[in-house]
């Protein structure tokens, strides 16, 4: 599988610790950076992500900041992006599940030692559709 990857600054730490993970599982990365801990405002990275992922390009991605929720906000923002902030296993698998979820968002606020679980759960499950899928067509009807 082909993940575009991309934090802020407060998330370079983490970032790396994914992209091992998810090499490690046999999947591909790409950094869409940040690169240093020098000040960046996670939208930039956010819409880069998003559209490499809306565009196809990449089957996943994974956004990185200090508590994940800006970039969740600012992914969701791209048509066609489903950004899910997980804070476990459980939430990452349903995300796959039920919400056929195609960015996983993460806070350098994790405890590092639930992240491989959520990375496992993430990229391991798959969107089940059935009703799942009637209501994600109405998220999409959102979209207009």
């Amino acid at each position: 599988m082909r993940i575009a990857i991309g934090c802020d600054h407060r998330g370079l730490g983490l970032k790396q610790f994914v992209i091992k993970l998810a090499t490690d599982a046999g999947h591909s990365c790409e950094d869409f950076g940040c690169y240093t801990a020098e000040s960046v405002d996670y939208p930039d990275i956010a819409k880069k992500v998003a559209e490499a992922v809306a565009r196809g390009d990449f089957e996943h991605g994974v956004l990185i900041c200090d508590t994940g929720i800006g970039m969740s906000m600012a992914a969701n923002k791209v048509k066609g992006i489903r950004a899910a902030l997980c804070h476990s296993a459980f939430g990452a698998r349903r995300a796959r599940q039920h919400n056929d979820a195609n960015i996983l968002c993460l806070g350098t606020s994790e405890e590092k030692g639930s992240v491989p679980a959520i990375i496992e759960a993430y990229l391991t499950s798959d969107f089940e559709g059935g009703r799942h899928q009637r209501r994600l067509d109405k998220v999409k009807d959102m979209e207009g």
